[in-house]
């Protein structure tokens, strides 16, 4: 199993980033996948999680009505569309199979004026 995060970087606050995640040696398809977050000195947050088919995702409240989550399961990949920045918002970024502890390295999002 690999699970490759992509599109992190330095953004201002109101600004928009999209992350990526690119599967392999699972079946992606059949599979849930949800976004993670860790902070520094803080604990691993999950952000979100979209189904197999991608009909439904569930958001953090902390993240509601800014972030999306669509998937290609063509393309094996799941994005994090994150709009509306905050500072608070920075992070690593991880996406994984929900119960499964296949972490990928992350991608760091840094959001600062």
């Amino acid at each position: 199993v690999q699970l490759v995060e992509s599109g992190g970087g330095l953004v201002q606050p109101g600004g928009s980033l999209r992350l990526s995640c690119t599967a392999s040696g699972f079946a992606f398809s059949t599979y849930r996948m949800s976004w993670y977050r860790q902070a520094p000195g803080k604990e691993r947050e999950l952000v979100a999680t979209i189904t197999s088919a991608g009909g439904s995702t569930v958001y953090a409240n902390s993240v509601k009505g800014r972030f999306t989550n669509p998937r290609d399961n063509a393309k094996n990949t799941v994005y994090l569309q994150m709009n509306s920045l905050k500072p608070e918002d920075t992070a690593v970024y991880y996406c994984k199979r929900p119960i499964y502890n296949d972490w990928g390295q992350g991608t760091q999002v840094t959001v600062s004026s």
